[in-house]
């Protein structure tokens, strides 16, 4: 018993910046896939970042799945193009992945959550591709459009952000489901372009990876966290 209270009084003299760290890493340590791509998300913008126009664009044509490459080179590119932030800042995807992909991979596991991110990002590149190329071949695009840049991680978001649908517990689950088709559904329904395509059917497939979450613990209700959280500061 004495050892257990030396050490519990040494646990509260730690500094308050060890226990804020300590915090820190047992929250980053529970979705390790999450925290690892976010890193290599942050050294590639930052390459990006510190190179020179043209030698920015050499480097992500490398890495685009657009049609030609995805003919020559499909796997190479169809890894590399996930590693890439196409717009938005390294901290915006910060805040989308602990929202959407750090519950995922808690809630899936590792192998799941990252087996439904790229069903979503292999599943969607082919699909808007095979549009942008259906669109080539009626004349509706212009051949050059083979080349087109197209990489980022958006579409295995957009899957994630789908199979959370089956987090949640019902009838809200309806109305986040609704939701998500209501954002993507718009994209196409304004830009009109294979891209916003490529959204919408990745998070249809993040629906359909609902065989990857029957029996999964866990459930969220919206309603319950809402009230938790507002008696807790109502309790300050």
């Amino acid at each position: 018993m004495a050892g257990s209270t030396a050490r519990d009084s040494g646990a509260h003299r730690r500094p308050r910046w060890s226990r804020a760290a300590h915090t820190v890493w047992a929250y980053v340590r529970r979705a390790p896939g999450t925290y690892t791509w976010l890193a290599i998300l942050l050294v590639t913008t930052q390459v990006i970042r510190h190179v020179d126009p043209v030698t920015a664009d050499r480097i992500l044509e490398r890495r685009s799945t657009n049609l030609h490459h995805l003919q020559v080179s499909p796997v190479r590119v169809l890894v590399t193009s996930a590693l890439w932030i196409a717009g938005g800042g390294w901290v915006f995807y910060f805040l989308l992945y602990n929202l959407f992909h750090v519950p995922a991979e808690r809630w899936l596991g590792t192998l799941r959550w990252i087996s439904v991110a790229m069903l979503a990002h292999v599943g969607a590149t082919y699909l808007s591709e095979g549009v942008l190329g259906w669109a080539i071949h009626r004349g509706l695009a212009p051949p050059k459009a083979v080349y087109t840049l197209d990489y980022g991680v958006s579409y295995a978001l957009a899957g994630v952000v789908a199979v959370l649908t089956y987090l949640i517990v019902r009838p809200w689950r309806y109305l986040y489901a609704v939701g998500v088709l209501v954002v993507y559904g718009l994209g196409v329904q304004r830009s009109r372009d294979y891209t916003s395509i490529g959204h919408l059917s990745a998070a249809l497939i993040g629906f359909a990876c609902y065989p990857l979450t029957r029996e999964r613990p866990g459930s969220f209700d919206p309603v319950d966290s809402a009230r938790r959280s507002w008696r807790r500061v109502r309790g300050h």
